[in-house]
């Protein structure tokens, strides 16, 4: 009677209740800490969608069960967005479905297509549900390369000869969390064209479609190359675009086949986002795009004052073309420590938080993951606490580089 049950068996301590406690210590010891840690955007909800979601709580008949799959005008929403912003044509009927954000969309798609030993391909480092999911169903995850180069499309042929049995699906992140990778569609079409010739199905997560810093370059949905929605379902997250964490409302969208087995799932388990929810939700998605465009703008100035005031603290943070995160490597002279340690010094040293790269995968731990989610100021005072942490180290008051090289 006292061991785990057999799925919590499969799920490793979750890395971040490490850190947790150590946060919650220190400001229990009244020290100010600066989380960077995670990824909780601090940005309100825009006016119009909370004053749509005042307006329609006011009817009584919108307190009822709602619908699982989501309700017609929020799925028409999320239809013609893709149309506007990707040129892709949806039928909201057949091929939307309304999720409990994109991370419970996930879960429960690994729950509708999963056999017990299915083999699915998982970039590795990556956002834990990517994999989790599948391990919770009874999958089996090989690791896949993050970055969507040659070395992947390679990694990809090697992983489907060798695997046995052939992998059902393969998981695409871009823009990435926790990588900040960004792909094209020329990478996409090549891997449309190598996994509909084997028969595997793709899961492509775009919950950053809309945090990215190159206006000339969005990043594009993989159901923009032709053919791709015969084999593709992509996931999409009102919580970034819109500041809308705690409302949970996301998407899956694509392959009708898929998309009717993850609403058979769901048809289970709930009845939908509160309806007020879904319709402050459809009203944010039929609105004008200069909110999304200040969240992005907001975004883009914090990525500046953290590189800029980081590097003069001596820490090299690579830059980042979207995402609300930078993916930074551990200082040389703590490369030894892994992230977990690293992550737990910075919070004792200079009351920085931040997520340890193998919270993300095994081949995250000499990175660290820095979450946008401090106002300007913050990230500012976080610089100067880690730069007078070095100074200490060297026992001159001096800068010690964090980083050898760029």
């Amino acid at each position: 009677m006292s061991e785990d049950f057999h799925r919590i068996r499969r799920l490793p301590p979750y890395v971040f209740e490490h850190i947790n406690p150590i946060k919650a210590k220190a400001r229990a010891e009244g020290v100010d800490i600066i989380d960077l840690g995670m990824g909780n955007p601090d940005l309100p909800t825009p006016d119009h969608i909370v004053s749509k979601l005042q307006e329609t709580v006011q009817n009584p008949r919108t307190h009822r069960y709602s619908t699982s799959r989501g309700i017609p005008g929020l799925r028409k929403a999320q239809a013609s967005y893709y149309g506007r912003r990707f040129g892709v044509k949806l039928n909201p009927d057949t091929q939307v479905v309304a999720t409990l954000g994109s991370k419970e969309g996930f879960a429960n798609m690994a729950q509708a297509i999963t056999a017990p030993g299915d083999v699915v391909l998982v970039p590795n480092p990556t956002y834990p549900i990517h994999s989790f999911g599948f391990i919770m169903s009874g999958g089996v995850v090989r690791s896949m390369p993050a970055e969507p180069n040659e070395d992947f499309l390679r990694s990809l042929d090697r992983a489907v000869r060798h695997s046995i049995p052939k992998p059902i699906a393969l998981i695409l992140n871009y823009p990435a969390n926790p990588t900040a990778y960004t792909a094209n569609l020329d990478f996409y079409a090549e891997v449309v064209r190598y996994c509909r010739e084997q028969g595997i199905f793709i899961l492509s997560d775009l919950a950053y479609s809309e945090i990215y810093f190159d206006e000339s370059d969005p990043p594009p949905s993989i159901l923009q190359v032709p053919g791709a929605i015969d084999i593709s379902v992509e996931f999409t997250s009102m919580s970034k675009t819109y500041s809308m964490p705690g409302w949970r409302v996301g998407f899956a969208v694509g392959n009708e086949r898929l998309i009717a087995a993850l609403a058979r799932v769901k048809s289970y388990l709930d009845y939908g986002a509160f309806t007020p929810v879904q319709v402050a939700a459809a009203s944010a998605l039929n609105g004008s795009d200069e909110v999304i465009g200040e969240v992005r703008r907001i975004y883009k100035h914090r990525r500046d004052v953290m590189i800029e005031s980081f590097g003069r603290a001596g820490w090299y943070i690579p830059e980042p073309k979207a995402t609300m995160f930078a993916w930074a490597p551990i200082p040389d002279q703590f490369a030894e420590l892994g992230s977990l340690e690293f992550a737990k010094l910075l919070i004792t040293e200079t009351g920085v938080a931040v997520a340890p790269g193998v919270g993300f995968g095994e081949y995250g731990d000499q990175y660290v993951r820095l979450a946008f989610v401090e106002n300007e100021q913050r990230i500012r005072q976080a610089a100067r606490n880690i730069k007078k942490f070095m100074g200490s180290l060297s026992g001159t008051g001096n800068v010690v580089p964090l980083q050898g090289k760029k």
